[in-house]
């Protein structure tokens, strides 16, 4: 029978990139909390056309990227691609329309049928924000200063810069995709295949093509700022301000888009340049028209979304896990005194390796495989005296420790826990 292996575009999180990866969600969480957002849990599937509706059937996420599959019931369900719709959806389902603003947080799984590369996978993991209901551009700002925050407090800031770019309003967007439509079909036979096929669908799929020949073309293409409306304009200046005045640089990419229709004003991404072609690290923007697009009331919204994967490659190494105490009994009476003193020290706050079998040595050799900090021994000399002996790994010294005592003799071993990441990290200069 040949080796097992993991599904290809899958990965088995092991123990040191799995604190990675809780470092990254749980510094998110934290820091969303600070900004009033509150997690919520969506399901990993869903009814296929809670993404089909949104994203648009004739995309590639669609087309070629999505987990579909019909149930026993025959019921046609995917995975999570993305999970802003899947949001969207629990607002509507649950009737809080009427609550906003709304302020979401989560992290979880997204599934996508596409090739592996550095940093993204077929099952991958994503933290993201979602603020429903405010028309203002501190909404924007509100968001993007989160993003902001994580990354100073990941303590990768440093190696992330904020592109910045408007889609403008319905009215600037319609007036720019004509433009576009009009300057492609004059050069149809220099388009890849692919961008042939979004010139009708998403002729501003085209900007962000990676194909050679697009990105020429791209390049000379007409400036979305020239058609940008005054209200559009506005909305833009209001944004950049709200960035200039919390001192979060960014720079200007007028190639930054979206090609789905229901995406207006802002769109931003986190990029880095060290970890080759999957370089956006957090992607956001306003979804104005998004909620009204899957049968709910007109309602406005910006959010982002960042991959854990691609963040936690990026983060220094986290801090190790406490060292345990190795508990060391020796005999039958030892034992059952070891189990009820280790829930003792458990619930004291340390972290316990409860040997399980096996003479003095063979524990000992246990105790250093696991990196104890320190070993007690329990034999039938110190169960007659109601003690243990206390051995410091570190330097060698033991002692004898009455048992009422030893919580507090272990502790003193113990470092102090890291304190959590200040409030204040993360803000940027100017620009």
């Amino acid at each position: 029978m040949p080796a097992l292996q993991p599904a290809r575009g899958t990965q088995d999180l092991l123990p040191e990139m799995a604190r990675r990866h809780r470092r990254v969600g749980d510094t998110a969480r934290a820091l969303a909390e600070l900004y009033g957002f509150a997690e919520i849990a969506t399901p990993v599937f869903e009814f296929t056309e809670v993404f089909a509706r949104p994203i648009g059937e004739h995309t590639d996420i669609v087309a070629k990227e999505m987990y579909t599959f019909t149930d026993r019931g025959g019921e046609e369900v995917t995975l999570r691609p993305e999970n802003t719709a899947g949001v969207v959806r629990a607002v509507l389902s649950n009737g809080l329309t009427q609550n906003t603003p709304l302020k979401f947080f989560y992290s979880g799984p997204m599934f996508r049928y596409e090739r592996p590369q550095k940093g993204r996978f077929r099952q991958f993991h994503q933290i993201g924000v979602e603020l429903l209901g405010v028309p203002q551009s501190q909404a924007d700002i509100e968001v993007i200063a989160l993003g902001q925050r994580i990354l100073g407090a990941l303590g990768i800031a440093d190696k992330v810069a904020l592109e910045l770019n408007t889609l403008g309003d319905p009215e600037s967007r319609a007036a720019y995709r004509d433009a576009l439509v009009a300057y492609f079909s004059a050069r149809l036979s220099e388009l890849s295949e692919d961008s042939r096929r979004r010139l009708e669908r998403n002729p501003l799929r085209i900007l962000d093509s990676k194909d050679p020949g697009d990105q020429r073309l791209a390049a000379e293409a007409p400036d979305f700022s020239e058609y940008l409306n005054g209200a559009s304009r506005d909305f833009f200046a209001r944004v950049r301000d709200g960035l200039d005045t919390l001192g979060i640089a960014y720079r200007l990419n007028p190639r930054l888009v979206r090609g789905l229709d229901y995406y207006t004003h802002t769109a931003f991404e986190f990029v880095t340049t060290e970890l080759g072609a999957q370089g956006t690290v957090i992607g956001g923007g306003r979804y104005d028209g998004l909620v009204e697009l899957m049968g709910g009331p007109a309602m406005p919204g910006v959010g982002w979304a960042a991959g854990i994967e691609r963040l936690a490659m990026l983060i220094p190494e986290p801090p190790p896990p406490p060292r345990p105490v190795a508990l060391v009994p020796l005999g039958e009476a030892a034992e059952r005194l070891a189990l009820k003193l280790a829930e003792e020290l458990r619930d004291a706050g340390l972290v316990v390796e409860l040997g399980y079998s096996g003479n003095l040595a063979r524990r000992m050799r246990r105790a250093d495989r696991v990196g104890a900090r320190a070993a007690v021994l329990i034999g039938e000399d110190e169960l007659a005296q109601g003690a243990a002996t206390l051995r410091d790994l570190d330097s060698g010294a033991q002692t004898l420790v009455p048992l009422a005592e030893l919580a507090v003799r272990l502790k003193a071993l113990a470092p102090p826990p890291l304190p959590p990441p200040h409030a204040g990290e993360g803000k940027g200069g100017g620009r």
